[in-house]
This record gives structure tokens, C-alpha cells and sequence, in this order.
């Protein structure tokens, strides 16, 4: 069984989501349009050994999927990803608002999603104005992200998401965010000197997630060092 190819997609959760979720458009041409109706799609997590089987109607999931959301003890604002391993067959994994709470218990079970690498975004006038925001350097070393990507789904706190261009500068050496950076800040009413720390989210293959994630220990360490860095430089002014 293949384990990073298989198709994905991901639902952030809304108010009124134990009634149904529905599949995303484009998954549903791809892999699902022309199977059984009738045939119910499995579901499987590592929070527990028992398999979920969820009625289909459409493009919605309906009988069977209330029951998955409460064993899993999904809220809104969670983002559930669904893996795809034939023969409608799903390992469906949820994660917290943040995408830092993934409910698995075995680590050698667990899926192949990187989200351990934070980085902290400031919104500036020019970064809006030119509707491009670079990632750190350091980026670079994260497993969720390639060169080959073109494009990343920023997420904010409540699980809502806009799709963004995705590149590299071979100039600078650096990632960077375009066509969606801008309309990201105006939908969260963000102004200059705002600041996002973002959670990234991935398995190398398959779009990124970028998660707003103020809650995080290593999120909020960010900040900390931030501010430090400033309150320092602020320092060294006055005594000049």
C-alpha cells in the first residue's frame, strides 16, 4: 500500500457539521464520481481500532458520520483530513484548531503529516501591497514543503480557509507567499504590525496547510523572542 501518494483531502469543520460533511468538489471528480452509491465509505482513525461506516449521499456523508464526529470528540474549528486507501476505504485523521492536536495513540501508526515547524509572519505594508509574503530561511528544512508545491491553504483560528500561490525565490533563497496573502489579512481585518504564527502542516506531496496557531508552546516561544528582540532594540536606542 502506497502511503504518501494517496489522495487526500481536508474539511475544516462549521457549525452544523455532525448532520454531513461534504467532499470537496475537485476529490470527488477525481476519485469518487461513478462508484457505488450505495456503498458505504469506511472510516478508520488511531484513536481506536473500531472502523465507522458512513453512508454517502452525493457528495455529502451522512448516516454513520455524527457518530464518528462524537467517538472522536470533533468540535468546530477542527480540521479532519481524509486519506483515501481504496476501495473507499479512509484513514481519517483530525487534528485541534491549531493542527497541533492529532488524535493517534501508536507513533508507529501514525500518518506521515510534518507539523512541528512554526514560523512567524508579520503583516507590513509591503508585503499587502505587493501581495507577497517570504517564509524564513529556515523553512527550507521543513518536510511538509517543496519546491514543486504551488500552492498552500492558510487556515485561520476558526478552520476557515483561503488558497494561496505558492514559489520559490531563487534569489533569496526563500518560500514565499503570493495571490491570496493579501485577501488572507483583509478577511481576519488584520493592519500593519499584525502578527500571525503559522503551524505548517503536510506530508511533502499534497498541499500544504498553514495553520494560524497562537496556542502552541513553541508558537507562543516564537512571540516571546520576537517581542524580546524588539524591547532589546528599543533598549540600545535610548542608551544611545
Amino acid at each position: 500500500m502506497e502511503t504518501s501518494r494517496e489522495p487526500h483531502f481536508f474539511k475544516p469543520l462549521l457549525p452544523g457539521f455532525h448532520s454531513g460533511v461534504a467532499i470537496p468538489l475537485d476529490f470527488y471528480s477525481k476519485h469518487i464520481q461513478g462508484a457505488e452509491i450505495n456503498k458505504p465509505w469506511k472510516l478508520r482513525s488511531d484513536a481506536s481500532d473500531q472502523i465507522w461506516e458512513v453512508i454517502r449521499e452525493g457528495r455529502t456523508l451522512t448516516k454513520g458520520w455524527k457518530e464518528f464526529t462524537e467517538a472522536h470528540d470533533l468540535r468546530i474549528g477542527d480540521i479532519v483530513i481524509f486519506k483515501h486507501e481504496g476501495d473507499m476505504v479512509f484513514h481519517v485523521t483530525p487534528f485541534g484548531p491549531s493542527c497541533c492536536e492529532i488524535l493517534w495513540s501508536d507513533a508507529d501508526d501514525a500518518p506521515t503529516f510534518s507539523y512541528d515547524y512554526c514560523f512567524l509572519a508579520e503583516v507590513t505594508p509591503t508585503n499587502q501591497k505587493d501581495d507577497k509574503m517570504f517564509l524564513p530561511v529556515e523553512a527550507m528544512r521543513c518536510g511538509a514543503l517543496n519546491q514543486q508545491c504551488k500552492e498552500v491553504k492558510l487556515v485561520n483560528k476558526e478552520g476557515k480557509s483561503r488558497t494561496a500561490r505558492f514559489g520559490f525565490s531563487e534569489s533569496d533563497g526563500a518560500y514565499y507567499i503570493s495571490r491570496g496573502w493579501r485577501k488572507f489579512c483583509r478577511d481576519n481585518r488584520c493592519t500593519n504590525g499584525d502578527l500571525f504564527v503559522f503551524n505548517v502542516v503536510g506530508d511533502g506531496t499534497t498541499t500544504p496547510l498553514l495553520c494560524v496557531c497562537p496556542e502552541r508552546k513553541e508558537c507562543t516561544e516564537l512571540l516571546i523572542k520576537h517581542f524580546s528582540r524588539i524591547d532589546g532594540s528599543i533598549a540600545s536606542t535610548s542608551r544611545n
